[in-house]
């Protein structure tokens, strides 16, 4: 009796949303047919009490060209308890996911990429976990996920051919999805040497310091604290010389053995140095190369490690920008012409004709009193998503946006907010400790990477930036002609009509990879582009 919910896809965004968690609540009430009923407990018994995650593998989801990373819902199961509670958990799981095809952010993307009409068909995946039990919790020793393709390096001496390897000890969905206030280790199979942070110091600040796993007497998926975790259980997880090391205050160490290290006193930080020593990042670099000669295309894997085998849980096509190419930039250019330089992080590309500017305040956002302000932030991007002239404006704002965690260290947007958008620039204020992270391989980057939406960290207080705060805090605010609901926010959210504030100019954004810079200019506007673009 589910049919007339095929026609969800064609009611209005907001309407998909609001209605969505009722959505799910119908699905989760249906009832299996008794012969599925019956498979899924011959795969329980087959199974025994390992955890099981639940996931989707549809149709469209991994087809070349339109790579639906995170759409839809994967689900954790301690698979504890009777048989009975076993299987109740299990359907509940499978109806969740069937449901997500008809969440509100893939069926943003499916009209973007032109696949509204296509007749979605959802098949699942029941997986064992990988990992062991340590303590009361369930755990690989690490997982993460690896792409053929670096579509944005940290070291102009990393090609894109280089790849990337982004992981965390335990689950590896912190290694996937942008999360708020920790950090994934990175490692460029083909110049593993090369690593993001270099000093001790940065690398004990921007090490992983939390944890996923299954907690198997709650029987919930969990977030712990890795130190907490080394303390407790830390003879227990095969293969830690592997991923931890210590740090004394001034110096890290790199132990061959745990023999040489007490878990319970010493300050033990995620480096994954000791796995750098063992042919991991060689196999995961084979791993690559032969499957992205069978698909004839560069690849996106998952992996997760217990501390004995290495097991492959996923490949698909990987996601591509386009037309990401270096852009030359002209020297001296007049301080008057420019709104930002930045050199961290670049990666390449134009960013032509933007005539709008979405600029969230990070000391104003900070200073929202509440979670539910916060939240209404990212509503506000969302609205302005839709009436903003497509592709030609940016958004600029403080922290991670799109991250899952503390709202406050980013704005709380998903991809169907902020697709219409040319770029988003996050702005990282030291005072603020807004770092933002290098979220390359989430699956948020990678929905940038694949509708070419630009992605830019700026770093106003490194001493040869420029950041032309000024303008962006005194050009005269369209937050309230666009959005009169929302004028209570105008000291939060401006939104700036370039050619307006500007007397006819638009802004460009060039990024050159090769020389680690990238500047935001304003230019005279090329009205013959402007009309073909409209």
């Amino acid at each position: 009796g589910l049919e007339d919910v095929h026609e969800q896809k064609y009611k209005d965004l907001e309407e998909i949303r609001f209605e969505y968690p009722n959505l799910v609540q119908i699905f989760k009430h249906c009832q299996f047919p008794p012969r599925i009923r019956s498979g899924l407990i011959a795969a329980l018994d087959a199974i025994g009490d390992r955890p099981i995650v639940v996931r989707s593998s549809s149709l469209l989801e991994d087809r070349a060209g339109a790579v639906f990373s995170g759409k839809y819902k994967s689900l954790f199961l301690a698979n504890r308890g009777s048989k009975e509670e076993r299987l109740e958990a299990l359907t509940d799981a499978i109806a969740e996911v069937y449901a997500s095809t008809f969440a509100p952010d893939p069926i943003e993307y499916r009209i973007e990429h032109g696949l509204l009409d296509f007749f979605e068909e959802m098949g699942i995946m029941i997986q064992e976990v990988v990992g062991n039990q340590v303590g009361d919790y369930f755990l690989p020793t690490f997982a993460g996920v690896a792409f053929s393709h670096n579509e944005f390096s940290w070291s102009p001496r990393i090609r894109r051919e280089d790849g990337i390897i982004r992981m965390t000890p335990g689950l590896g969905t912190r290694a996937v999805d942008r999360v708020a206030d920790d950090y994934p280790t990175l490692i460029a199979p083909g110049k593993p040497e090369l690593r993001v942070n270099t000093t001790p110091e940065e690398i004990v600040r921007y090490s992983t310091k939390r944890v996923d796993v299954i907690n198997l007497r709650s029987k919930a998926f969990q977030t712990v604290d890795f130190a907490q975790l080394v303390r407790d259980y830390g003879e227990q997880i095969p293969k830690l010389e592997w991923v931890i090391s210590t740090y004394d205050g001034q110096m890290l160490h790199h132990p061959a053995s745990l023999f040489n290290v007490d878990l319970k006193r010493d300050h033990v930080v995620a480096t994954f140095e000791g796995l750098l020593r063992t042919d991991f990042v060689a196999t995961i670099r084979t791993m690559l190369e032969v499957l992205r000669e069978s698909f004839g295309m560069p690849v996106d894997i998952e992996f997760a490690h217990d501390g004995q085998n290495l097991y492959l849980l996923q490949c698909r096509p990987q996601s591509r920008s386009r037309g990401a190419t270096p852009v030359p930039i002209p020297k001296d250019i007049p301080k008057d012409q420019l709104l930002f330089t930045a050199n961290r992080y670049v990666s390449n590309g134009l960013v032509p004709d933007i005539s709008h500017i979405v600029y969230v305040d990070p000391a104003a956002y900070d200073a929202l009193p509440d979670h539910d302000q916060l939240l209404e932030v990212g509503r506000i991007v969302g609205q302005l998503n839709k009436q903003l002239p497509k592709r030609r404006f940016i958004l600029m704002g403080p922290g991670r946006w799109g991250s899952r965690g503390d709202i406050r260290l980013g704005v709380s947007v998903t991809y169907s907010d902020i697709n219409h958008s040319a770029m988003l620039i996050e702005i990282a204020r030291r005072k603020g400790n807004y770092v933002p992270e290098l979220s390359f391989g989430t699956h948020f980057f990678q929905d940038l990477v694949e509708s070419s939406i630009r992605y830019l960290p700026l770093y106003p207080d490194d001493g040869d930036a420029f950041f032309n705060e000024e303008f962006l805090r005194s050009a005269e605010n369209q937050l309230q002609a666009l959005l009169p609901n929302y004028a209570s926010f105008a000291e939060v959210v401006r939104v700036i009509d370039i050619p307006r504030a500007t007397g006819g100019k638009v802004l460009q954004v060039l990024m050159n990879a090769e020389e680690d810079r990238a500047v935001g200019l304003f230019v005279e506007a090329d009205k013959k582009r402007l009309s073909a673009r409209s």
